[in-house]
C-alpha cells in the first residue's frame, strides 16, 4: 500500500474497514429483530459473512438458495434448495426476512418477490440490501464481462465462487417501489449509504477518485440516489389491504 492510500485510510476512513458496511446491516437488522421471530436468509449460501449469523438470536433461523451449498451453511438451523422458483416453506412462516447482495442477482424480480412474500406473515418486515444499479460500480460491472468481476474480486481477496452474474433488474428506486407493490409490500424504508470505496483501492490514484466522489455524495441528501447501496425495509401488508 502506498503513503497516499495510507493517508487517505487515516485521514478519512479510520477504523473502517471493507465489512465496514456488512456491520452496518446487521445492526439494521438486530434493529427489527425479536427473540420470537422465525427468520429466513434468503440466498444464504455457504454462509460467508459472520455478520448474516443470527443463529440463537430468534426462535429459528432457515436459509434458501439455489445452490445446495446452502445445506452446509453453519449460521442456520435448517436449510432448503430453490427449485423451479419455489422457496421450500409453506405460507405465512415467517415474520422477518434478511437477504444481502442477491437481489442484483435475480432474473425475474416479480417472481421472487411474491414467493418471499408468500412465505411471510401478515405484517411480516423483509429487509434486504443491494447494489445501486445508477453508481460507478454497478455500471462498469454492466458493462463488462462476468471473467472481469472474478479478476477484480480475486484481487480483492474474494473467491471465484463468489462471484456471481450480475443484472440489477430490482436496483433502481423505481424499480423497488413496483415490485414491492405488485407483490403485496409497503415500502417502510430506502436507505442509500456510501462508504469507503473497497473497488477502487487497487490503486492510490483510484483510490483518491472514489475518495471524491464519496465526499461528494455524502455532502448533501440530495445526492443519496448516486450513492452505492440501497438498504430496503418493506412490510407485507395485513390479509385485506391488499
Amino acid at each position: 500500500m502506498s503513503k497516499l492510500q495510507q493517508w487517505i485510510d487515516n485521514r478519512f476512513y479510520p477504523g473502517q474497514d471493507r465489512r465496514t458496511l456488512h456491520g452496518l446491516f446487521r445492526k439494521r437488522i438486530l434493529g427489527l429483530l425479536r427473540e420470537e421471530d422465525t427468520v429466513l436468509d434468503f440466498g444464504a449460501g455457504r454462509g460467508v459473512l459472520d455478520e448474516m449469523n443470527f443463529r440463537g438470536l430468534a426462535r429459528s433461523v432457515r436459509g434458501v438458495d439455489v445452490d445446495p451449498i446452502v445445506l452446509e451453511n453453519p449460521h442456520l438451523d435448517d436449510a432448503g434448495v430453490i427449485e423451479d422458483g419455489k422457496i421450500p416453506y409453506e405460507d405465512d412462516k415467517f415474520d422477518l426476512v434478511v437477504s444481502s447482495y442477491v437481489m442484483e442477482h435475480i432474473q425475474e424480480p416479480a417472481v421472487v418477490f411474491r414467493e418471499i412474500a408468500r412465505v411471510m406473515k401478515p405484517g411480516g418486515l423483509c429487509i434486504w440490501r443491494s447494489p445501486n444499479r445508477w453508481h460507478y460500480v454497478a455500471v462498469v460491472a454492466s458493462l463488462t464481462p462476468h471473467k472481469f468481476h472474478e479478476w477484480v474480486n480475486a484481487k480483492r481477496g474474494r473467491e471465484d465462487r463468489d462471484t456471481f452474474p450480475t443484472v440489477y433488474r430490482v436496483n433502481t428506486i423505481r424499480a423497488i417501489r413496483r415490485y414491492a407493490e405488485e407483490a403485496g409490500f409497503d415500502i417502510e424504508t430506502i436507505i442509500c449509504d456510501e462508504g469507503r470505496p473497497e473497488y477502487l483501492r487497487l490503486t492510490a490514484p483510484t483510490y483518491l477518485l472514489g475518495t471524491l466522489f464519496e465526499r461528494f455524495v455524502n455532502s448533501c441528501d440530495c445526492f443519496s440516489r448516486l450513492r452505492a447501496n440501497f438498504t430496503v425495509t418493506m412490510r407485507k401488508r395485513a390479509a385485506g389491504n391488499n
